[in-house]
C-alpha cells in the first residue's frame, strides 16, 4: 500500500445512513438483514428519526429480526398520550420509557458500532449531529415531529425531528467512509391517504423533506429505496412486519441484480 493511499485512507470502510419515516423505518431492519446475509455489515451508522431508533437498537447489538419483533405488538396510542397543547399535541414519554427499557447502552460510547444521531436545534434553526454522551435523549429528540410532539429539551436546548432539515443523513458520514449505503424509507409517492390529523401532518412534512434529501441521495454509493413504501402511512404500526419484509426483499433483489450470482465483494457495490 503506497503512502498516498495511506494518507487518504478513511477511518471507516462501510457506513450506512438510515432515513426518517415513522413505522416505515422498520424497512431499515429488513434491509440490514439482507445486507448481513450477503456479508455486509456497517462500521458506522447514521440515523434520523425512525432511522435513529433502528440505528440505536442495531448498534446496541439487536439483530434485525429482534428489532422487527420489538415493534410488532405496539400501537401509536400505547406509545403516546394526548395533552393540552404545550409545544405539541402528544406526549412521547411512553415511547421514551419503552426505548429506555430496551436499550442496553446508556451512552454512545457503549454501543458496539459507532452511531450518529441527527436532530434539529429548534432554538437556532440548525441541524445537529450527536455522537457522544447520553444516548436516549438525542434519539427521542430526533423523533419529535414538530406540532405532533413537544420538543425535547437537552441541556437547555429544544430539539425536534432531525428530518426537518436533514431527513437522510448521508452527509454526516460521507467524508469518513469508503462506501456509504443509504436506505431511504420515505420515497415520495403521492398515493391516496387517510385524512386524519396524523396523516395530514406527517404527509405535509414529507413534502418538505423531499427537498432536503436530494443532495444526500446523490452521495450514496448504493441507494436502497423501496418504492412500495409509499403505500404505507407513517403510523401504520400494524403493518410493521410487512414493511420489514419489503425492505428485505427489495434489498435482496438489488444485490442479486448487481452481483449476478457472483461472490460478494464490497467493492462491487
Amino acid at each position: 500500500m503506497d503512502l498516498l493511499h495511506l494518507l487518504n485512507r478513511k477511518p471507516y470502510k462501510i457506513g450506512i445512513a438510515l432515513s426518517g419515516g415513522g413505522i416505515k423505518g422498520l424497512c431499515h431492519a429488513g434491509v440490514l438483514k439482507a445486507l448481513e446475509e450477503n456479508g455486509i455489515k456497517p462500521d458506522i451508522v447514521s440515523g434520523v428519526s425512525a432511522g435513529a431508533v433502528v440505528g440505536a437498537l442495531y448498534t446496541d447489538g439487536y439483530s434485525p429480526d429482534e428489532i422487527a419483533t420489538l415493534f410488532e405488538d405496539i400501537s401509536f396510542r400505547q406509545m403516546t398520550k394526548i395533552q393540552i397543547p404545550d409545544g405539541g399535541f402528544f406526549k412521547i414519554d411512553a415511547f421514551q420509557n419503552f426505548l429506555k427499557k430496551k436499550l442496553r447502552a446508556k451512552t454512545f460510547e457503549e454501543l458496539k458500532i459507532p452511531l450518529r444521531v441527527v436532530a434539529t436545534d429548534l432554538d437556532k434553526g440548525e441541524s445537529v449531529t450527536f455522537t457522544s454522551g447520553s444516548l436516549l435523549e438525542p434519539v427521542i429528540a430526533s423523533c419529535s415531529i414538530p406540532v405532533l410532539f413537544s420538543p425535547k429539551e437537552i441541556e437547555g436546548v429544544h430539539y425536534v425531528d432531525g428530518g426537518v432539515l436533514k431527513n437522510f443523513p448521508v452527509s454526516t458520514i460521507r467524508q469518513e467512509c469508503e462506501i456509504v449505503i443509504g436506505i431511504n424509507a420515505s420515497p415520495l409517492v403521492a398515493e391516496k391517504y387517510k385524512p386524519s390529523i396524523l396523516n395530514v401532518a406527517t404527509r405535509s412534512y414529507h413534502f418538505m423533506f423531499k427537498a432536503n434529501i436530494l443532495h444526500d441521495k446523490e452521495l450514496c454509493d448504493l441507494l436502497i429505496e423501496p418504492v412500495d413504501m409509499g403505500n404505507y402511512e407513517t403510523f401504520d404500526v400494524d403493518k410493521g412486519r410487512e414493511i420489514f419484509e419489503l425492505g428485505y426483499q427489495t434489498t435482496m433483489k438489488i444485490l442479486q441484480s448487481k452481483l449476478n450470482g457472483k461472490r460478494i465483494e464490497i467493492e462491487q457495490i
